[in-house]
């Protein structure tokens, strides 16, 4: 897989042929919905005359800790998390080490790199190609009030919910990036010949491209070198296939609804599927993403396809809601389209996801392990017939629509800008020079405490001494 990748990159050179500025981009992708973010942006700089170079790097798709309470699935993703380390290694190894390879990069003499931060590598390439890079990522968090990655928390948390977002606040930072940092940092300190940390590396990103927007986010501050682009792959819906538009036209006042559980959910447990296919015979017409075996109770109301255009589902006026496991380009699909959505979350981020849109008033959230169709059917009649969710929706729609720029010109603005200016340090804060007990102020602070605590003892040992020399003098005056 990695040689034909590697040939791949060999290959694929493209012509600057556009008038305006263009360049050469080095890209690594990530995966799935992640890559298809980044090739979005892709596509848009190859219309304007720049190059591109592929390098993939293998899928990993942790879809079996659903089942599992929060603790077991920290435990067995911590269990898990060395095995796909070493795995990344190995791949990083055959890129960086690879003389051929990256002599062939330097040749090329790229303007840029774009990078997904899921998976280390690409800033270590592109430290030894020496061009600046960007990132497509995401935002620091502050436990107090910024929901952690995972935990499915909103920014309006209970105190016992803080304690939770603080503890895998602290498991994610320090017991994963404890092993995490330790080996990277030795990875990265042989592969530049120099003592680095991964933290460093990152630390000189010139811009981070987030995928989301304040339609989606809980309000919270960020740095200047941080622009969101979220929903940049979203298009205006285009006409649907015969069979597709006839279904719909068919479905009268009721409308459609849409159902997909993503890329990595093709199959479902027989009983699961029964279930699901009961619900949704109770409803209007339903279209199904979903590759599995036919459930029995599917109803003459449904029909299941390999695929679905969902983009353009999503836009027809005969759409009234959107069953989803969560992703976020389908969430901002529906964004885009103003509609309603059922959460069906399984891993990663869609919890969290889910999370955004229910705290936001656009959506509805189903526990994909001990759901019944009872709950799923009453979840959907909920987002269908409550007009505050449809309104909702509507509201994010306008928000997300009212922009100065659409969030793909801005991601290629930003990306072209680097380009041109060779970087941009100016926006870059210094906060990433400082060592983790710097930037949290703890050396002021301990400076600050020895001070307050040798003034206390200062002032102790005084008045012990006045006492002591008051006694003294007091006894003296007794015996004379």
């Amino acid at each position: 897989m990695f040689e034909k990748w590697v040939l791949t990159i060999l290959l694929l050179q493209f012509c600057c042929v556009s008038c305006g500025f263009c360049g050469k981009d080095l890209v690594r992708p990530c995966e799935m919905s992640h890559w298809f973010n980044l090739k979005i942006i892709l596509e848009e700089l190859l219309q304007r005359g720049h190059e591109k170079i592929i390098n993939e790097f293998l899928n990993v798709a942790v879809n079996i800790m659903p089942s599992l309470s929060l603790w077991q699935s920290a435990n067995l993703f911590q269990n898990f998390f060395p095995d796909v380390t070493e795995h990344f290694e190995e791949i990083c190894q055959k890129a960086v080490y690879n003389e051929s390879l990256m002599e062939k990069l330097r040749e090329t003499k790229y303007d840029v790199m774009v990078i997904d931060p899921m998976v280390p590598c690409g800033e270590l390439v592109a430290e030894l190609l020496g061009i600046p890079f960007r990132y497509c990522g995401h935002l620091p968090v502050l436990p107090s009030y910024v929901p952690v990655s995972m935990g499915g928390l909103t920014d309006r948390m209970t105190f016992l919910e803080r304690v939770k977002n603080v503890m895998l606040t602290l498991f994610f930072d320090i017991v994963l990036q404890q092993y995490d940092s330790q080996f990277w940092n030795q990875f990265y300190g042989e592969a530049l010949g120099r003592p680095t940390t991964l933290c460093e590396t990152m630390g000189k990103t010139e811009i981070w491209l987030i995928r989301t927007y304040w339609d989606f986010e809980f309000p919270r501050p960020y740095l200047p070198n941080f622009e969101f682009v979220g929903g940049l792959h979203c298009k205006p819906a285009k006409p649907l296939p015969e069979e597709m538009e006839d279904f719909n036209q068919s479905s009268g006042e009721d409308g459609v609804l849409v159902f997909s559980l993503g890329f990595l959910i093709k199959n479902l447990t027989e009983e699961k599927a029964n279930f699901i296919a009961s619900a949704l015979h109770c409803l209007s017409q339903v279209l199904w993403r979903y590759k599995g075996k036919k459930p029995a109770t599917l109803g003459a109301n449904t029909r299941i396809f390999d695929w679905l255009p969902q983009n353009d589902l999503l836009g027809h006026p005969k759409t009234k809601a959107f069953i989803t496991h969560g992703g976020t380009n389908g969430i901002y699909e529906a964004i885009y389209h103003g509609i309603p959505m059922v959460g069906i979350p399984m891993f990663a981020d869609q919890p969290d996801n889910i999370a955004h849109m229910k705290a936001k008033g656009a959506a509805e959230e189903v526990n994909f392990n001990t759901m019944t169709s009872a709950d799923l059917l009453s979840a959907l009649r909920t987002v269908i017939y409550q007009p505050s969710y449809k309104e909702n929706a509507m509201r994010l729609s306008r928000i997300h629509h009212d922009q100065p720029i659409k969030p793909l010109d801005r991601a290629v603005f930003w990306i072209e800008f680097v380009m041109r200016h060779k970087g941009a340090k100016h926006l870059r804060p210094a906060s990433h020079d400082l060592t983790w007990f710097q930037y949290h102020s703890l050396d002021v602070i301990g400076f600050l405490l020895a001070c307050v605590a040798t003034v206390i003892f200062t002032v102790t040992k005084c008045c012990l001494f006045s006492c002591q020399k008051i006694g003294k003098t007091g006894k003296k005056k007794k015996r004379e």
